[in-house]
C-alpha cells in the first residue's frame, strides 16, 4: 500500500477511533480529526474533556480509521495541546460539524489537541498482514 493510500483512508474515513491513558487504562472515543497537508493531525476538544487531561498526562497516541472500503490505517503519534489560532482556524474551517460546539476558532471552550505522526500502518480485507507506511 502507497503513502498516498493510506492518507486516502484518513481522508475518507473522517472520524477516527481517538485512544489516549487514564493511568494504564485505555480510553477510545469517536473523534473526527483533520489531516494537514505536513502531516500532522489537528484535533478539537471541548475544554471539559477528559481527553485533555489524558494527554497532558501521557502524550502517546493511537487513532484507527475505517474507511467504507473497510481499508483501515492506525496512526500512533504523540500529541500535545496548542493554543495556535491558525491551525484551530484550519480545522474549524474543514469540519463543519464544530460549529455545533464553538462559535469560531477563538471560543474560550476550544482547545486544540496537535498530534504529531510517529508511525502508520494499513491494511486492506485482501492483505494478510497489515503494512507499515513511510511517512
Amino acid at each position: 500500500m502507497t503513502k498516498e493510500e493510506a492518507i486516502d483512508i484518513v481522508r475518507d474515513a473522517g472520524f477516527g477511533f481517538f485512544a489516549t491513558a487514564d493511568g494504564n487504562q485505555p480510553r477510545v472515543r469517536p473523534m473526527m480529526p483533520y489531516l494537514t497537508d505536513d502531516g500532522e493531525l489537528l484535533v478539537a476538544l471541548l475544554g471539559r474533556s477528559r481527553t485533555i487531561l489524558d494527554i497532558k498526562g501521557n502524550p502517546n497516541v493511537e487513532i484507527c480509521f475505517v474507511d467504507r472500503k473497510m481499508w483501515y490505517a492506525r496512526v500512533t503519534g504523540v500529541a500535545k495541546m496548542s493554543d495556535d489560532l491558525a491551525k484551530k482556524e484550519i480545522v474549524f474551517e474543514n469540519v463543519p460539524m464544530l460549529r455545533q460546539y464553538f462559535a469560531g476558532p477563538d471560543d474560550p471552550n476550544y482547545h486544540l489537541a496537535v498530534v504529531t505522526i510517529t508511525s502508520m500502518e494499513a491494511m486492506t480485507p485482501h492483505s494478510r498482514t497489515p503494512e507499515q507506511i513511510s511517512l
